[in-house]
């Protein structure tokens, strides 16, 4: 079941939003607040915000497939840069909003563009930001004409979606994608293929026997899909938030994955 969020109006939109300025492990204080964002009535909360654009000087910058922000209740949100994860609060007075206490990883990606999170990062710490939102899009201005434009989102679809591990770690080459026509799930353990029957409910799946491959790989892939498959041959409850899947066993083991773009 799609746990239920959180709804506000757009008029609270960037009290969250500024976390995606943090690229470091620095911390501030700060204080968050309403804010008169523009015309739109649409929720924010509970929303997944992708990260379009960074315009700096003139010059559009395209954001990574996975930058995002997803805002939530009390002033706080969380999401990525495209390689990094971040968090804050924002201090606001009417439509303007101010970063504090952020907080981020500090990974170095090959596959993402680094410079891009460095631009990111510099439009929203260089003073107070003005929202403005239309409809399923939102605008962060600088006082210098500086923008970061984002788009609403919607939570990625259970079914048809290849969903690849985060958690356990080291399993990124494991993959899961749930099939509603034949009522199966299939992908790979990390190393070897597997396939079961996947019954749907309220909130749960009942995953059925599996059938796997036999190939033998490097322990920490062995490790991963020993706690893979605790999942296997039993009832699992399940939560899609925005791009990311949730399964939990009835033993206590918990996955997590994320939906691949």
């Amino acid at each position: 079941m799609y746990r239920q969020k959180q709804r506000m109006t757009l008029a609270a939109t960037a009290v969250l939003v500024p976390l995606l300025a943090a690229c470091g492990s620095e911390q501030a204080g700060g204080g968050s607040g309403s804010v008169d964002a523009g015309t739109s009535d649409k929720p924010v909360t509970g929303v997944l915000w992708r990260v379009d654009t960074v315009t700096v000087d003139g010059t559009a910058h395209r954001a990574p497939a996975d930058a995002h922000v997803t805002i939530g209740e009390g002033g706080r949100a969380e999401g990525s840069f495209g390689c990094n994860h971040f968090s804050a609060r924002a201090a606001v007075d009417g439509d303007r909003i101010r970063l504090s206490d952020t907080t981020a990883t500090g990974m170095a990606c090959e596959k993402q563009p680094m410079d891009f999170e460095r631009t990111l990062a510099r439009t929203l710490v260089d003073g107070a930001l003005k929202a403005r939102g239309d409809g399923d899009r939102l605008t962060l201005t600088t006082d210098d004409g500086d923008t970061v434009r984002l788009t609403r989102s919607e939570d990625a679809p259970l079914y048809g979606t290849q969903w690849t591990v985060t958690n356990p770690a080291g399993a990124g080459r494991a993959q899961l994608t749930f099939d509603e026509k034949r009522g199966t799930v299939a992908g790979r353990l990390g190393c070897n293929h597997v396939n079961a029957q996947a019954t749907v409910g309220d909130g749960t799946i009942t995953l059925g026997r599996p059938s796997t491959t036999r190939m033998v790989c490097e322990d920490s892939l062995m490790d991963t899909e020993k706690t893979l498959l605790r999942l296997f041959d039993g009832r699992v409850r399940y939560e899609v938030d925005h791009r990311t899947l949730t399964l939990t066993s009835e033993n206590g083991t918990t996955v997590r994955a994320v939906a691949d773009q």
